[in-house]
């Protein structure tokens, strides 16, 4: 964590200065906002904490309910989420609290007794390394007050304004108050207003405002899909059992009771049970969604034979059915518009894609919506990137839905199927490690367009796949020799990373690493110049770093080109924190199969790789930028500007 570049801070540095609207914002709701996020849900608090960081921009959050959600219904969290939240600076407090999944046990009919169940495979949770990152189970609402604390401390100080309910919003033609074209209806849930109606004048609207979505309704958005007729019931208890395995993950399939999920909970105690209630005839689910909590308990104890489950508290339960259905589109531009109107209003998570809790997705793929709108919607508005920029939203995201919805069809279809059903008696477990890097989140790969250029030079860096999220790897700081995770660095402030990995030749040797640099730092086409606001850090926008193929010893850091070496904040503090070299018993480039001739990796600000490419291609790279980004003398005169100087310390 990097501070005091702005002068001393004797506080928590996880506070930042409050800058731009941050240093004066308004107690209550204004008439006119540049972002009004619906619903305090993960997709929207981690909108509203991206954002944040862009003091220039008026972010609100509105709320049907009085104050913090207590008790949210999600609580898987991937690998890929704890990616994210390192980025947002708080993986390892979260992780200390939550509960983490290592591996998972799948129990099946005993053969000789089919009446008791018995333990059968015990695979771990990650068998491939896919993520140094763990699985972890910590309740909805926790990560919420993670994201809430990383917003109200960001610049822009967002934090949600409680009480008030989405009812209804226009979008205005284009040639009509162009700036803030939507205008919203709320109305008052609490307080002395209860029940009184107000508008709201924004640039553009996130919906979050899950499943039965009013900012969906309100543009026309329909759900598509079905139900699976399979109902499950699902309960937090405490309780008492001599089931072995209660503090482990399992899959339970008894002879003719039915299923189980069990997932162990966060604090030792608690645990989540996902019971199968069978068959849904048709005309019966109002009937199935009233099932007792007793019947699901007694429905449980038969599944679980010959153990037992004696519940002593029930904090939350529910009835569901299983169903699956992704919306139309996930912004307001019909599809005939596509490309030609630029779209002012966004679904996210649950507003747009629905589907069984157990495969533990909801929550994860909801906070990737979130993320992927709310940093496009801040270069936009500092602009930073053309408005054509915002139609990548649906058609990235859309995509992600559906091959959730496929594969969660998938693994509700088989965690209902008897096992005398399944084409052998390993098959659910095998499914299970088949599959395992889509339920971490690392399946997404999204394809080529103004922010993800073609795989043309792949095969240069063969373990960044473009359009995959940047898998993290070992290496070395060359400034003081820790060990560092070269991806953990990067915080979701909005900027793009660009990694150089040197070719061979030994810093202030002559080499293409040292070409590149000198071109980057002076050349007339180079896009850390070109898109580099005047009076702005050098990096504020291009966070470029190198990684040589020699340990730390071998790399002496005068002998860096000066590109790597920014000096920022109104001091002029040169970064120390963007040379690395290679950990000699973890190569990067052999793990990622980097081309020992010199690459250059383009990550967008969510993480995902953008492109791959040589290191003799400056043109591709420039041209490759100048797609995806304005230089700042065609920035919009209309639209908020940032600068990363913040104008108020911390205390």
């Amino acid at each position: 964590m990097q501070f005091h570049h702005h002068g001393y801070v004797s506080g928590d540095p996880r506070v930042q200065p409050a800058a731009g609207y941050g240093l004066d914002r308004p107690a209550e709701l204004p008439d006119e906002v540049d972002v009004l996020i619906v619903g305090s849900g993960p997709a929207g608090m981690i909108a509203a904490a991206q954002l944040a960081q862009f003091p220039g921009i008026r972010t609100h959050v509105v709320e049907r309910r009085a104050g913090r959600l207590e008790m949210g219904q999600a609580d898987g969290i991937q690998a890929r989420s704890v990616e994210t939240f390192q980025a947002f600076g708080f993986a390892e407090r979260i992780t200390a609290e939550a509960y983490r999944i290592t591996e998972m046990a799948f129990w099946k009919p005993d053969p000789a007794n089919p009446a008791n169940i018995v333990r059968g495979a015990v695979p771990p949770d990650d068998a491939h390394g896919i993520s140094e990152f763990p699985h972890l189970i910590v309740n909805q609402a926790r990560v919420l007050d993670y994201f809430a604390e990383v917003a109200a401390r960001a610049p822009a100080r967002v934090t949600p304004d409680y009480g008030l309910e989405f009812v209804g919003l226009t979008v205005a033609e284009p040639d009509e108050n162009t700036a803030h074209p939507v205008t919203v209806t709320l109305r008052h849930t609490t307080g002395p207003q209860k029940g009184a109606s107000r508008t709201v004048r924004a640039g553009y609207v996130i919906g979050s405002d899950g499943a039965h979505s009013a900012v969906r309704q309100a543009i026309g958005r329909k759900p598509v899909g079905d139900r699976a007729n399979h109902a499950w019931g699902v309960m937090d208890v405490l309780a008492v059992t001599d089931f072995p395995d209660v503090r482990t993950k399992c899959a339970i399939q008894s002879h003719d009771g039915g299923s189980i999920l069990l997932i162990p909970r966060e604090g030792g105690y608690l645990a989540r049970w996902y019971v199968d209630l069978g068959e849904v005839p048709p005309g019966e689910g109002t009937r199935i969604r009233v099932t007792s909590l007793d019947e699901v308990i007694a429905r449980a104890n038969r599944i679980i034979h010959p153990y037992t489950l004696d519940v002593k508290d029930v904090p939350w339960h529910s009835v569901y059915e299983v169903g699956h259905r992704v919306t139309d589109g996930f912004d307001d531009v019909p599809d005939d518009l596509t490309g030609i109107r630029t779209p002012r209003v966004f679904l996210t998570g649950d507003a747009c894609h629905t589907h069984s809790a157990k495969a533990g997705q909801g929550m994860n793929v909801s906070m990737q919506d979130g993320w992927n709108i709310a940093w496009k919607l801040a270069h936009v508005l500092t602009g930073r990137a053309p408005e054509s920029l915002l139609a990548t939203y649906s058609a990235e995201r859309q995509v992600v839905a559906q091959d959730l919805i496929d594969f969660d069809r998938e693994w509700s279809r088989l965690m209902a199927t008897p096992p005398e059903d399944l084409p052998d008696p390993t098959y659910l477990e095998d499914f299970y490690v088949k599959t395992a890097e889509f339920p971490c989140g690392f399946m997404t790969q999204y394809q080529p367009s103004m922010i993800v250029s073609e795989p043309v030079h792949q095969h240069l860096a063969t373990g960044f796949p473009v359009g995959k999220r940047f898998k993290s790897a070992p290496v070395e700081r060359v400034a003081e020799g820790n060990p560092a995770h070269l991806g953990h660095h990067a915080r979701a402030d909005g900027r793009w990373r660009v990694y150089a990995f040197a070719d061979a030749a030994a810093p202030g040797e002559p080499s293409a690493l040292r070409e590149w640099a000198q071109w980057l730092g002076t050349a007339p086409d180079s896009p850390l110049l070109r898109h580099t606001p005047a009076g702005t850090d050098p990096d504020s926008v291009l966070d470029v770093k190198v990684v040589y193929q020699q340990d730390h010893f071998g790399v002496e850091f005068p002998d860096v080109p000066e590109v790597f070496k920014p000096r920022v904040g109104p001091f002029e503090l040169v970064d120390h924190e963007k040379v690395y070299a290679t950990d000699p018993a973890q190569d990067i480039f052999e793990l990622r199969g980097i081309d020992r001739g010199g690459v250059v990796v383009v990550v967008r600000p969510d993480q995902y790789v953008a492109a791959v490419l040589p290191l003799s291609a400056t043109d591709e790279l420039s041209a490759f930028f100048a797609g995806a980004l304005l230089q700042p003398d065609t920035m919009p005169t209309d639209t908020p500007t940032i600068t990363n100087m913040p104008t108020k310390e911390n205390t």
